[in-house]
């Protein structure tokens, strides 16, 4: 069966377009069938992923960072719906490729091409915030506020500039006062971030929710308050390690749930893989949708 790939060129400050050649030539390689369609301007990767999925391509390939994973996963439910977003495959060409960190996907193209080649998929949950599906990675808060920074920083690349944003995000010290309500729970204060994750890692290098699994029928999400500007800094080096130490320093809590429902007192940037929301906001309402994509993985 014949695959779509939707490339999306502006990924990692069009490095993805630069290397388009590489990921195109290693799937001929691998036997990969398919076709491309290219994203011309913003959010066309979601357009562009609605039409495949009428058409009944599959897999689909997203060729792109995890932002562009996320649009893709968006076209398809505007098409499937929730119910089976059907087979999904990744070209990691982005900046973090979190979801391929977190998932054992190859980043080498010609490995990443021979996994799609095989066909293997294993079952993932996705989650749900207001009406935007992701997959991997959603928050309110700190981190998009670090996400709103670096987009701002263009003299540096790479991982490099999330550790600058994220630097100074936390001189700016934002906090808000919020209640949160999960199935076991509520939490009423102040607010230095939330995080909720589908993977542990996010922002390339950062494990804001250590303890998440894609596949285990619950969001993690990790809220926290942080009173000072040296208290955050204190706990930042420990978001960079996979052991997790970062949920037990004080004030920071880490959870499991199917749903999270946030109001904040005053609207904060929020993100959903990585792509900023348009606007701020001051409500979400958090879900998880179980085994409903197959994904192509080890």
């Amino acid at each position: 069966m014949t695959a779509k790939v939707i490339l999306n060129p502006y990924a990692n400050r069009w490095n993805a377009h630069k290397r388009w050649p590489a990921a195109r030539e290693a799937l001929r390689q691998a036997g990969v069938l398919f076709e491309v369609a290219v994203s011309e301007h913003p959010k066309q990767t979601i357009e562009l992923a609605a039409h495949a999925a009428a058409a009944g391509f599959s897999p689909i390939i997203a060729a792109g960072g995890d932002g562009t994973v996320g649009d893709v996963l968006n076209g398809i439910a505007k098409t499937r719906g929730e119910r089976d977003f059907g087979i999904l495959g990744v070209l990691p060409l982005g900046t973090g490729n979190d979801l391929a960190h977190n998932l054992g996907i190859p980043l080498h193209l010609p490995d990443a091409a021979r996994l799609i080649a095989a066909g293997k998929w294993r079952k993932l949950d996705v989650g749900k915030v207001n009406q935007t599906y992701f997959l991997n990675n959603s928050a309110a808060g700190l981190e998009p506020y670090v996400t709103q920074k670096q987009v701002k920083i263009q003299w540096l690349k790479g991982i490099p500039r999330y550790l600058l944003a994220a630097v100074q995000a936390i001189l700016d010290h934002p906090t808000w006062n919020s209640t949160l309500e999960w199935q076991d729970g509520h939490y009423e204060g102040p607010l230095t971030l939330v995080s909720v994750g589908n993977g542990a890692r996010t922002g390339g290098l950062f494990y804001m929710t250590p303890d998440a699994s894609p596949d285990d029928g619950q969001l993690t999400f990790t809220f926290g308050y942080r009173p000072t500007r040296l208290a955050t800094f204190a706990a930042l080096p420990k978001t960079l390690s996979p052991e997790g130490g970062f949920v037990t320093s004080p004030g920071v809590q880490q959870i499991h749930s199917p749903w999270l429902n946030i109001r904040l007192s005053r609207p904060s940037p929020a993100h959903a893989d990585g792509e900023l929301f348009p606007e701020p906001l001051a409500e979400l309402q958090y879900r998880l949708l179980p085994a409903c994509l197959r994904l192509l993985a080890p």
